[in-house]
């Protein structure tokens, strides 16, 4: 398990920079397997030196590339996989490791695709109000995928929300779910931005 201040969605890309030699036994142990490991928020601490207070549901990560520096650390690219819960945490020893079940997806409904293009289109005005703004932001004129199930994913990544916000919509159990509370969030998080690009 690799317990992070990021939250990690399904089918979405993550780089890591592994420099913790807990996480570089890690990265080894599971490029000799399968290349797959859990990655979960981390609620309070830090990620250095243990002792954080991690949430309980995440996701199963793959490692699609990865390349040791000469001193021993790591940088990887890491794709989203599935949702994991965390059933129990085992000792961190010789890293972070506990028993997961793989959570299910409940089926899109047929409000969804309507409800996916909501979404796109506030994450378009947030983005667009972020780049006004002169902060970071993905390009405004993103097209989200058109599944909703993975609109909802890549919206969640994109979207300019805080991390506890992201574990929220991670934690819901379907696309409709997702999508709706995504659609309150950016709403908010548009008034917000909005405001701010009035005071000029």
């Amino acid at each position: 398990m690799f317990p992070l201040h990021t939250v990690l969605f399904p089918g979405v890309a993550l780089p890591l920079h592994v420099f913790e030699p807990r996480y570089r036994a890690l990265t080894r142990h599971c490029l000799d397997g399968d290349g797959r490991f859990g990655v979960v928020l981390i609620e309070r601490g830090s990620e250095v030196g243990g002792g954080d207070a991690r949430l309980s549901v995440g996701t199963c990560a793959r490692i699609v590339e990865a390349a040791e520096l000469p001193d021993g650390r790591w940088v990887l690219m890491v794709l989203g996989v599935e949702r994991v819960g965390v059933r129990r945490w085992l000792p961190d020893d010789p890293y972070p490791q506990a028993e997961v079940d793989l959570l299910g997806e409940r089926p899109a409904g047929p409000d969804a695709e309507e409800q996916r293009g909501v979404v796109e289109r506030l994450l378009r005005q947030a983005l667009a109000l972020k780049a006004e703004l002169g902060e970071p932001a993905a390009a405004a004129t993103v097209e989200l995928d058109a599944d909703p199930a993975a609109a909802a994913y890549q919206a969640a990544a994109l979207a300019p929300l805080g991390p506890l916000d992201g574990q929220r919509v991670l934690e819901q159990d379907g696309a409709d779910e997702r999508l709706v509370v995504l659609a309150s969030l950016l709403a908010e998080e548009v008034s917000v931005l909005a405001q701010r690009a009035s005071w000029g």
